[in-house]
């Protein structure tokens, strides 16, 4: 019973459920916006979240097998225990995992490409092949600098203006532009991350943005996916994309200002608090942000 119990833990740690939120937030958003336009299908919101949260969980596992593979995951890592890396998982088993919830994450886009056609087709498909190639093959895309640009458009306003496209069967400019919120502070959760692990990613040859780049990039980067998202609700109000209510979430800010001012400053292992702690802004601006369009 104990070791069951331990294999659990250890898979919950390598699903990473602090980071979750990334693709919860942006279908939250999309239902809400949707459901200011007249439409609500709890079902099919149901079951795009559950996708969602399917492909994010195999991307980690994808992550978590194929940076140790790579080299990028050793013991002298300064972020959070990896499951594989560690030997709490076996590798194959890391494998085996991944394309089971691919597998489900598959059956279910069945259902939704059914509901949306072809456009849902193109989208559920580049998810799914995307979630491998992060972190794979010749051209991941963690290793080439592009992780930043897939997490802003795919956390983002294709999470956002898909689901609102599923649940209300039109496209909306709205929903495309609002979905930068969630995408700008998930993108500034990467960077991080990639600012923590640079010394370990250069020495693995994984060549993200704070490697290329250097700290101060990555540093100017996090404040700058913030000030972006802050800037969005001003601008969807001012606009009259959104309603003058979502300059709400602006609120959401207030709470971590320590947390955004600690990314100009702090490096290695003590940035895993900033990193928790962005999460916590993605989830609190997230929720502030989507039912701003109900009110």
């Amino acid at each position: 019973m104990k070791n069951c119990s331990f294999k659990l833990k250890s898979w919950l740690l390598a699903a990473r459920p602090k980071t979750l939120w990334a693709s919860v937030a942006p279908v939250l958003l999309g239902v809400c916006i949707a459901g200011r336009d007249g439409h609500f299908q709890p079902l099919t919101a149901s079951i795009i979240a559950v996708t969602a949260l399917l492909i994010q969980i195999a991307t980690n596992f994808a992550n978590d097998y194929y940076d140790y593979k790579q080299g990028a995951d050793t013991e002298a890592r300064q972020g959070p225990l990896r499951a594989v890396q560690s030997g709490l998982i076996e590798p194959k088993e890391m494998l085996y995992a991944t394309g089971l919830l691919l597998l489900l994450a598959f059956l279910l886009g069945i259902y939704l490409a059914s509901i949306g056609g072809l456009p849902i087709v193109l989208i559920g498909s580049l998810a799914l092949i995307l979630s491998v190639l992060y972190t794979s093959g010749p051209f991941a895309l963690a290793y080439l600098g592009l992780g930043d640009i897939a997490v802003l458009i795919f956390f983002g306003p294709v999470a956002v203006a898909g689901t609102h496209y599923l649940i209300s069967q039109q496209w909306s400019s709205a929903a495309i532009f609002a979905g930068f919120g969630p995408g700008l502070i998930s993108t500034a959760i990467l960077c991080i991350n990639n600012l923590r692990d640079r010394a370990g990613d250069l020495r693995a040859g994984k060549r993200t943005l704070a490697v290329r780049f250097g700290e101060k990039f990555a540093r100017t980067q996090y404040f700058a996916m913030i000030s972006l998202a802050a800037l969005l609700p001003i601008v969807l109000a001012a606009t009259g994309l959104g309603p003058l209510s979502v300059a709400l979430a602006l609120v959401a800010f207030l709470p971590f200002l320590t947390t955004i001012r600690q990314a100009s400053f702090l490096d290695g292992a003590a940035l895993n608090d900033v990193l928790v702690r962005t999460g916590q802004l993605l989830a609190l601006y997230s929720f502030c942000l989507s039912f701003s369009w109900l009110l």
